[in-house]
């Protein structure tokens, strides 16, 4: 897989921008004024305060901690928290927890997205009515499950077709963002006194009637929630498109929010009822259009997340987060990629919020309680990433201050949308939170307790096998995965297998193992001829986003290896040898279980109890590596971490 480092901005990477990064940003404007009025009756304290907030929170947050700082941080060009902890991950073991709260609440508070768009766009429909004054559409739901599940299915075709169309469409959805709130602010150009940080501060430190004071933070935060999926995705388009990109995309938000500000104040004292802010911007005669391009922005939205989780998760499972589930590449673009099991969690998910909330409304009151969590987290790692660079301390306290200061303001705003559903959003986080740790936590207590050998001590051994009659021939190239970084190690399970499970006569034995570099593209190996036509180890060298495609990798590896006359792999069978036919390979794969010959902590003893659990309905190692299921041994040998020392049996005559 190649990988090109974007740095240059372009008319098409703009284009992609427009398209990729600022789905779930760019449909705020759905709902964010209409959360922060709520069932109140409008205000002009409310309306501009909100307005204030809501221009401070995109320049301080969006613009310069994730546009111009946090952007810095690209891992050879790929973004988001991984690629960050990615970085850092060498200098600081404790890392690794913030990267796990940060990824696992990232993909929790995203399982609102679809919904809380796709519903906000869809409920516009509410708006329009018949001849005798009765609504077109009284119960969005069925629609919007519709929609929801219409694009689940559709990730398994992937979209590179569709994804062309994206970028188009998000510039029409901003172009008539911006177009629509102009003409409103061209109503009342009073509007951008809102642009004063006073009229945030009055209205978070005062609670006048109809007004939530310090809590109206939580329903600004809204305008924000997409910051980190813009960082995520930095590795589609690059820094520089994004952050040209962002200066038209913050304009046409900035210019929609105060629109939608003016029509509030030409109404102050109304209830705002069924109406939303921003389809009342619209002209009546363009009421349906909009409403049809919000919804496919929505959808877009929504696309980009889910596209985003998958990625999530595939670089979760290089870093050892996560359980090898299966992986789909389901075209040939760069990054396609299709995770099954995600891909029904999350639709079971969205589907089961539309069903639990029923309306946007709702959805408000739940949403943003976790992001914020992955914002802090972000935070911590980048504060920490700086440290690295050698900037100088007093920068990375004022970075500190100022954003645990900012985002725990959101963060303990954001704790009373508990009760009102962020305990759903909590919880599955929690639970992701869980799985992240056991399955991180098992795979090094694996690693550490794994008994090696040094594999110079069986090359006269393995010569011997493979030279001994006596014993029918397993294979001519006999190859094991290893878990040996080594060159000069070999793990004593491989050697049990080879010499006493069953003795495994080969004419060449191939040992492979596979280290995943923190370069996210890196696609590199070494071939360490260990005796001539007789052992050889291959390394890999994998960056964390590269797909494990080992057979074909190898396959790549013997045939420079041919080429360069390093080795001779016809068959060593006479008659086939005669006719230059080419010898066998097989793969053995040890696939571990847990023994009960076991005497483990009981925090152990649950954390790799609960990791078998879990293991049981992911996929087998031959099947992650990418191997040919009809040339693969499957080998299941007992995991021994610790021994039972104790044994009160005693013999009787």
């Amino acid at each position: 897989m190649e990988h090109k480092h974007k740095s240059k901005a372009t008319a098409a990477g703009l284009l992609v921008a427009m398209g990729i990064i600022y789905g779930d940003i760019g449909t705020s404007p759905l709902y964010v004024m209409q959360s922060i009025i709520g069932d109140n009756p409008i205000n002009s304290l409310t309306v501009l305060g909100g307005l204030s907030c809501i221009f401070w929170t995109l320049t301080l947050q969006t613009t310069l901690k994730y546009v111009i700082l946090i952007l810095r941080a690209d891992n050879k060009g790929e973004g988001g928290i991984f690629a960050l902890f990615a970085l850092v991950r060498r200098h600081a073991k404790w890392l690794t927890l913030p990267a796990i709260i940060g990824g696992a609440t990232l993909l929790a508070d995203g399982i609102i997205t679809p919904p809380i768009s796709v519903s906000s766009a869809i409920e516009g429909l509410k708006m329009l009515h018949h001849k005798d004054g009765t609504p077109f559409v009284t119960d969005t739901v069925p629609l919007v499950i519709v929609i929801l599940s219409g694009l689940f299915i559709f990730q398994i075709f992937g979209t590179k077709v569709v994804g062309k169309l994206f970028g188009p469409i998000m510039l029409l959805w901003f172009s008539m963002l911006g177009l629509t709130g102009l003409i409103w602010i061209g109503q009342d150009w009073s509007i951008f006194r809102a642009l004063s940080p006073v009229y945030a501060w009055e209205l978070l430190t005062t609670h006048q009637s109809g007004t939530a004071g310090f809590w109206t933070l939580g329903a600004v935060f809204l305008c924000t929630t997409g910051a980190e999926a813009l960082y995520s995705d930095l590795g589609h388009c690059g820094k520089e498109n994004i952050r040209i990109s962002w200066v038209f995309v913050k304009i046409a938000l900035i210019l929609q929010y105060f629109g939608q500000g003016a029509w509030l104040l030409a109404h102050e004292g109304d209830l705002l009822g069924v109406r939303k802010p921003i389809f009342e911007l619209l002209p009546r005669e363009f009421l349906f259009t909009g409403i049809m391009v919000a919804t496919a922005a929505a959808v877009i939205a929504s696309q980009a997340l889910i596209s985003g989780s998958f990625t999530l998760i595939s670089e979760a499972i290089r870093l050892n987060f996560w359980p090898r589930v299966r992986l789909v590449y389901p075209s040939d673009q760069k990054g396609q990629i299709y995770v099954p099991s995600i891909n029904i969690m999350l639709w079971l998910g969205c589907v089961g919020v539309v069903l639990w909330f029923k309306e946007s409304a709702n959805m408000e009151a739940a949403y943003g309680l976790a992001i914020t969590m992955t914002m802090l987290m972000t935070t911590s790692l980048m504060a920490y990433y700086l440290h690295i660079k050698k900037v100088d301390m007093w920068w990375i306290v004022l970075f500190l201050a100022v954003y645990v200061s900012l985002e725990g303001s959101f963060l303990v705003a954001n704790l009373q949308k508990f009760w009102h559903g962020g305990y759903v959003s909590l919880f599955i986080a929690g639970v992701i939170i869980i799985i992240m740790w056991v399955w991180f936590r098992a795979t090094r207590i694996k690693k550490k307790l794994t008994e090696y050998e040094k594999l110079s001590d069986y090359i006269e051994p393995l010569k011997d096998l493979s030279q001994d009659e006596t014993i029918p021939k397993y294979a001519t190239h006999l190859v094991f995965m290893s878990n040996a970084g080594r060159v000069t190690d070999i793990e004593s399970k491989i050697i049990y297998s080879i010499f006493q499970r069953r003795p495994k006569r080969a004419d060449i034995y191939w040992f492979v193992h596979v280290d995943t570099l923190d370069d996210p593209y890196a696609m590199d190996y070494k071939v360490t001829v260990i005796e001539p036509d007789d052992i050889i180890k291959v390394n890999f060298k994998l960056g964390f986003k590269v797909e494990q495609r080992i057979n074909l990798y190898f396959r790549k590896v013997v045939e420079e290896m041919v080429a360069r006359g390093e080795v001779d792999i016809t068959s060593r069978y006479k008659s086939l040898n005669e006719q230059n036919v080419i010898g066998d390979f097989r793969f053995v794969v040890l696939e571990k279980f847990l023994s009960f010959d076991n005497d483990l902590p009981l925090l152990d003893r649950m954390v790799m109890k609960a990791y078998f659990f879990v293991k049981q309905f992911t996929h087998s190692e031959d099947k992650y590596f990418g191997l040919d299921s009809d040339a693969v041994k499957l080998e299941k040998v007992p995991l021994i971490i610790k021994p039972i020392t104790k044994c009160n049996l005693r013999r009787i005559e």
